[in-house]
């Protein structure tokens, strides 16, 4: 099975090594599986994959989109590795969006704003998070639940009037760039006091959800 992330084409190496990392954890739950790790953003990555047998592919995306339906398989066939599998990305599994929902009800916060990355191309990414919110609204109890977003309207940058009991929850599959800098400098434009909750894909729960995942694509037992 391989985990596949976008990563920073400016930064490579610090995605890779995450993605690395989380694919150790998946692999403590998959006993007999060899778990790889790689990102579009490493040079030479996809590439180091010839000659492994086909597998599954899980794409470490928080949506299905472009790069799920058109980049993802173009650069594997691009790379030389054909017949693999591709997964359904987890931000869409419904085990993620469950765990989602559940971290905001336990917040006990009144207030919950999720935060993803939206898209200036493509209404897949901003469809998902309204979903989860919408979800949150409903089963919660938060009196007040909105989307905000780093790269489409509404910007998280222009959020307002968030008191200083609520929580962000970054829709967001790993610990890069976004999560790190850009999603707090916006939400301290915005005056936001509340609590920023880790990324949704760094839950402690995550490496069990994608093993399981993988077990019920390979139609074996879990």
């Amino acid at each position: 099975m391989l985990i596949l992330a976008h990563g920073q084409p400016s930064d490579p190496m610090p995605a890779a090594a995450e993605v690395e990392a989380l694919a150790k954890l998946v692999s403590a739950h998959l006993p007999g599986w060899r778990v790889l790790a790689a990102t579009l953003a490493e040079p030479g990555a996809l590439e180091r994959l010839q000659g492994e047998d086909p597998g599954l592919v899980f794409p470490l995306f928080m949506a299905a989109g472009w790069f799920t339906s058109v980049a993802v398989p173009a650069r594997l066939e691009a790379a030389g590795v054909t017949g693999w599998r591709q997964m359904t990305p987890m931000g869409m599994m419904q085990a993620v969006q469950d765990l989602a929902v559940r971290i905001a009800a336990e917040s006990g916060a009144a207030e919950v704003l999720v935060a993803a990355h939206g898209s200036g191309r493509s209404p897949a990414p901003a469809e998902v998070a309204r979903d989860v919110a919408a979800r949150i609204a409903a089963e919660s109890g938060a009196r007040r639940v909105e989307c905000g977003f780093i790269e489409e309207a509404p910007f998280l940058r222009d959020v307002a009037g968030w008191g200083a009991d609520a929580v962000c929850l970054p829709f967001f599959a790993m610990a890069g760039g976004h999560v790190l800098h850009d999603l707090p400098e916006a939400l301290a434009q915005a005056g936001f006091s509340g609590q920023i909750l880790p990324a949704l894909g760094l839950h402690p729960e995550i490496p069990a959800l994608i093993a399981r995942a993988a077990l019920e694509a390979a139609d074996l037992p879990h």
